[in-house]
């Protein structure tokens, strides 16, 4: 049976809760539902611009899977948690920049797009993953 690893990385905000940044157990890593925080002091950033938060809560992302020794190149599936339907083109516009930067072999991962009360007024998305390392 694989041990099974936190991740930590100053990249990422620290977990405001009881939560690690990520769990590595054999070749999984997930990463917890990130926001739009600056990773150095915790503030949420781009109040108001889901394409500058959805661009900075993937940076976030990527920080944690780098630190958990994986890519966006090996995630599998991100799940994307948004407050406001009209936000989605918007978005999916950001998003699709950044994976299509960040996955060179062309083999986008799996997505989902919810809509949800997220916890903190400011942030207008969160965003998870699961990759496999």
């Amino acid at each position: 049976m694989s041990d099974k690893t936190a991740i930590r990385t100053d990249g990422a905000p620290a977990p405001a809760w009881v939560f690690s940044q990520g769990v590595r157990k054999g070749p999984l890593l997930q990463v917890s539902g990130q926001g739009p925080q600056d990773p150095a002091t915790g503030e949420y950033v781009h109040p108001g611009d889901v394409v500058a938060q959805t661009r900075r809560t993937l940076e976030n992302v990527k920080a944690i899977l780098e630190a958990g020794g994986a890519s966006v190149e090996d995630v599998v599936m991100f799940r994307v948690y948004l407050t406001k339907r009209e936000d989605f083109p918007l978005m999916n516009e950001a998003y699709s920049a950044f994976v299509q930067e960040n996955c060179p072999s062309g083999v986008l991962p799996c997505r989902t797009t919810v809509f949800v009360g997220l916890p903190h007024e400011a942030m207008l998305v969160e965003i998870d993953a699961l990759a496999s390392v």
